[in-house]
């Protein structure tokens, strides 16, 4: 039986990395066969290029060879990693997924959005999560909860808080368009109510 696809979505600072493990193990707990992954990355290629794209300057990429590199990272990633996992009956958890570069490079760098969604037809083909948790909460709260977080992969963190505002209406605006799949989860509660909401959207939507 192929796997699930289950991708986590949001701004920055959203919690979606603690979100993930903590659903991880609520399907190990169930017996479920789970791996969790991220994008950009997930493989050794796609590893690559996210060295490119979280790192330096704000400027260091346009917006298109942003989308470019991003959509490049993804089919590497589907195809050494995500679509042999789900042919082979297992959970794939992935931190991020195409929803991000319609919402970042779209919404937040102003590329049309009709030009990334055959971007995404190209790079992925027919193929979708069978589930989508956007994890919302207010910008300044997300960016202040990132930037307590150090490191170097810090440069969408880094860039306008307009940008943050529009990246956010990008994510509220996808799931309005993909309600069959999206799922909106308040991320300003505790993380422990946050991943109630999102087992209980998994349990209604999945029956896992």
């Amino acid at each position: 039986m192929r796997g699930r696809f289950i991708t986590l979505e949001g701004g920055e600072g959203a919690g979606k990395s603690t979100q993930i493990r903590l659903l991880a193990a609520a399907l190990e707990s169930m017996g479920k066969p789970v791996i969790v992954t991220r994008e950009p990355g997930g493989s050794p290629g796609a590893e690559a290029i996210r060295a490119l794209l979280v790192t330096g300057d704000t400027d260091r990429w346009d917006a298109r060879t942003e989308a470019l590199l991003h959509s490049a990272a993804r089919r590497d990633h589907l195809v050494k990693k995500v679509w042999p996992a789900l042919e082979s009956g297992q959970w794939v958890l992935c931190d991020r997924f195409a929803d991000s570069t319609i919402a970042y490079q779209g919404y937040g760098h102003g590329l049309p959005i009709d030009e990334l969604e055959q971007l995404t037809a190209l790079t992925v083909g027919d193929f979708a999560p069978d589930l989508t948790l956007i994890l919302d909460l207010p910008v300044e709260a997300g960016l202040a909860r990132a930037g307590g977080r150090g490191g170097a992969e810090d440069r969408y963190e880094r860039m306008g808080l307009d940008f943050h505002r529009r990246l956010r209406q990008g994510f509220l605006d996808i799931a309005a368009r993909h309600a069959e799949r999206c799922a909106i989860i308040d991320a300003g509660q505790g993380p422990e109510w946050v991943h109630q909401a999102i087992m209980a959207v998994v349990s209604q939507r999945l029956a896992p």
